[in-house]
């Protein structure tokens, strides 16, 4: 713990903001820290579908639960930005944006789902992917940040990655990898992924990794693997969502789902944003900020007349097959990283797997499927 330590230190002295884990408001959450000292040592949850619960733990670990509340979404994509800010007097209207200052942020202990889902983000909004445009404060924010991930020690039964893909090891996309190792010597197994991690690896005090030092971080791996037990099969999906538009199941899980928006809010991959316009009551001064929306809202629909998807089923059928079938289509990969917060933190405990699989299910018998409650 001491080299991860002296890790935070070089990069809070080199000017970095070092963002990790943290405890705040009874959940673990991604908020600033200036050393080891500020991370949930000895800490765990418990996460179900629609619940959330902190536990003690019975060991020092650092990284000891599972996809924190909050995802790397936030540092890149902020929940509110300001696009325009503008002053009228007597001379005329005046552009007064002030210039956005973005702050060099290291991300700590960013999990492998977040990391597969940054790169996600980069698709869509760093521009270059198919000619799409790159979004200016998203690219301006994604260069000044630095990413230190760690693989999964301890999955929520509520995670599915493994079946998705991306985790629960890093792969690819950062900086630096720690694997936390606890088998009697606490310590961390690093991953050098750039030249910038490469300089920051080599002001800290480590040694070369042992074969016994990678047998463990292997063995780290194999058990968070196992003991997921949510799976989401990709193959066919995209093409059964298209097909299956009027399958009773989006009316049953209609008849639980609040459409509060819970599940796109925490998502590390939902983008959509609306434009707020707002004045002051003299219509002196006036912003423009550009704010998370979801596809629950009736306004993310509206058109002359009123929304497009009016009914709570055609929102939820809206989000999943964005998220697991014209993702591909756009972007060449599911929008679903099997981080499972959509599942933790829906207020009903509706599970994305599980409704996948109805669909499954009744195609493979020929007939609808009763929704799973």
């Amino acid at each position: 713990m001491d080299g991860l330590d002296r890790l935070i230190g070089v990069l809070v002295g080199d000017g970095w903001t070092v963002i990790a884990p943290t405890i705040a408001d009874g959940v673990i959450r991604p908020g600033p820290v200036g050393g080891v000292a500020d991370l949930p040592r000895g800490t765990g949850d418990d996460q179900q579908p629609g619940r959330y619960r902190l536990r003690p733990r019975d060991d020092d670990a650092l990284f000891g639960f599972a996809s924190p509340a909050g995802s790397t979404k936030s540092a890149l994509l902020p929940p509110r930005t300001l696009l325009w800010r503008g002053r009228r007097d007597e001379d005329g209207i005046h552009d007064e944006t002030p210039v956005d200052e973005v702050t060099a942020t290291a991300l700590l202990g960013v999990r492998s789902c977040d990391l597969a889902a940054t790169q996600r983000l980069d698709r869509v909004l760093g521009g270059g992917w198919k000619g799409r445009p790159a979004d200016p404060h998203y690219t301006a924010r994604r260069e000044q940040t630095l990413i230190i991930a760690v693989a999964c020690g301890q999955p929520a039964s509520t995670c599915f990655c493994s079946s998705m893909g991306t985790g629960p090891v890093p792969r690819s996309g950062y900086d630096l990898a720690l694997t936390e190792v606890l088998d009697g010597e606490h310590r961390f197994v690093v991953d050098v992924g750039s030249e910038r991690g490469a300089d920051l690896i080599s002001r800290v005090d480590s040694r070369p990794a042992d074969p016994a030092d990678l047998q463990a971080a292997g063995e780290v791996a194999s058990a968070s693997t196992r003991a997921m037990t949510r799976e989401l099969t990709q193959d066919g999906t995209a093409a059964l969502l298209d097909a299956e538009v009027e399958h009773p199941m989006w009316d049953e899980v209609a008849e639980r789902c609040l459409a509060c928006g819970n599940c796109t809010a925490v998502c590390p991959t939902c983008f959509c944003t609306a434009v707020e316009d707002v004045n002051d009551l003299l219509n002196e001064n006036a912003d423009r900020w550009r704010v998370w929306d979801s596809c629950f809202t009736p306004g993310f629909s509206h058109v002359h007349g009123g929304p497009v998807r009016s009914s709570t089923a055609s929102r939820y059928r809206q989000w999943m097959s964005h998220k697991l079938g014209t993702w591909e289509a756009q972007f060449d990969e599911s929008g679903c990283v099997g981080c499972g917060r959509c599942i933790t933190w829906c207020p009903v405990g509706i599970d994305i797997t599980e409704q996948a699989r109805v669909l499954q299910s009744s195609r493979r018998a020929g007939r609808p499927e009763e929704g799973v409650r």
